[in-house]
């Protein structure tokens, strides 16, 4: 016989291998062989998980949730046990042969410490949901909300007696989280459960309510953690039809466990841990991001001089010279020179103050003593235009002077001032 010796790595993997494989072959047998009801549900597999490494699961609130396959549900109880309702719970689920979790307050545990041996008897999971349920854990001192979490898992321990059949499974009453609540549940080594839909069990509503949001939000989003309460009337109504429905439409239920020395945990792929995880098989659906550009050179291109301020002056030129060139064919005509004198800039070079302009820029003189060419140009008007050197004269116009000067005229006056010579500013 040929000896083959394995790493410890290697090893640890086989062996969890392995409990994996005999783990589902023995939920499946339990789903084919149901004492009492062949035709029952059953719990298809046992999912072992290391609460350390997915300290928070639950896509209600969270990004992961636990590594189930397409129709896989999980169901959860809360808030018991409650003799009258949580043993109608406890039948219900054994007709099926199906294993859930159960979160305990321990307020409850104490006052009803059978119901929780009973879950164990029964081989459920069971956790717990504080001591006294409070909801406002989202809000609350951290010392409170310590002593809350320790004084409920101390009062599930007393009650089941043996400390190691506690799963370190907790859920926030109400699911009203917080970061310091979470933060020390995972340095207690507790896997903190949110759910990925509720069938709103605790608010006043009739069974086929709960029955048909439980269907409706399981088909949607395909697998997941059920919330329900077994403290609650319309829970018990309403679960023989939803475990019906669920076989009928083709669902498994899984039953999950902590990992323990003796009991490692089933081998997952990180992907697995999110409800709907991009296969491989199939292309992103977004383009890659475009790293952002990085020049070759830093230098920086040469800057294009400033325009000289001394060139100003030279523009009119410029434009001279363009007026003066033989226009193009359909080219609009340029403008003539401007009648007011030419400022000339200096340029600002080494100079820490903009220079003052000189007091004649602005003393713009008059031409009066220039006949208006465009008049003189029309044959109708060229009669009646006085000479100039009569316009340079200050003649006083009257009204009606000035309307047989310029026929069909009115006299231009503005308040304060006196008619004026024609052509006068």
């Amino acid at each position: 016989m040929v000896k083959v010796a394995f790493g410890d790595r290697a090893a640890r993997l086989m062996l969890g291998l392995l409990a994996g494989i005999t783990l589902m072959s023995t939920g499946t047998a339990q789903a084919a062989d149901c004492p009492g009801n062949p035709d029952a549900l059953g719990t298809s597999r046992t999912l072992v998980v290391d609460p350390t490494e997915h300290p928070i699961i639950g896509t209600m609130q969270y990004r992961e949730t636990l590594p189930l396959e397409d129709h896989e549900v999980v169901l959860t109880f809360d808030d018991g046990p409650i003799p009258k309702y949580s043993n109608q719970i406890l039948a219900i689920l054994a007709a099926q042969c199906i294993k859930a979790t159960f979160f305990e307050i321990g307020r409850m545990a104490k006052e009803y410490p059978e119901g929780v041996r009973k879950l164990i008897a029964a081989g459920h999971s069971v956790g717990t949901h504080t001591q006294n349920h409070p909801l406002s854990m989202n809000h609350m001192p951290f010392d409170r909300a310590k002593q809350e979490i320790d004084d409920g898992i101390a009062s599930v321990k007393a009650a089941l007696g043996d400390t190691a059949q506690l799963s370190p499974f907790f859920r926030v009453p109400g699911l009203l989280r917080a970061d310091l609540v979470e933060d020390y549940a995972k340095s207690q080594g507790l896997q903190v459960w949110s759910a990925d839909f509720p069938a709103d069990d605790w608010r006043h509503v009739s069974p086929k309510t709960v029955h048909d949001l439980a269907m409706s939000r399981i088909t949607a989003k395909g697998k997941g953690i059920l919330l329900l309460h077994d403290i609650q009337a319309r829970t018990v109504a309403a679960l023989p039809r939803i475990l019906s429905d669920l076989k009928a439409n083709g669902f498994r239920i899984v039953h999950v466990v902590a990992a323990t020395p003796q009991l490692p945990k089933t081998p997952t792929m990180v992907q697995q841990w999110q409800l709907h995880p991009t296969s491989e098989t199939v292309a992103i659906s977004h383009w890659q991001k475009v790293p952002g550009f990085v020049f070759a050179d830093s230098a920086t291109l040469p800057a294009p001089a400033a325009f000289a301020v001394n060139q100003v002056s030279s523009l009119p030129e410029f434009f001279n010279s363009l007026r003066l060139r033989r226009p193009m064919r359909g080219a609009v005509p340029l403008p003539e020179t401007a009648p007011w004198p030419r400022a000339t800039l200096e340029p600002m070079r080494d100079k820490a103050t903009l220079p003052i302009p000189a007091q004649d820029l602005f003393q713009i003189s008059e031409r009066g003593n220039v006949p208006i060419q465009a008049l003189q140009s029309l044959p109708h008007h060229a009669q009646q235009l006085p000479a100039p050197d009569s316009i340079a004269r200050p003649v006083a116009i009257e009204a009606g002077a000035a309307r047989r000067a310029i026929p069909g005229s009115m006299p231009v006056t503005r308040p304060g001032l006196q008619p004026g010579p024609l052509g006068a500013r």
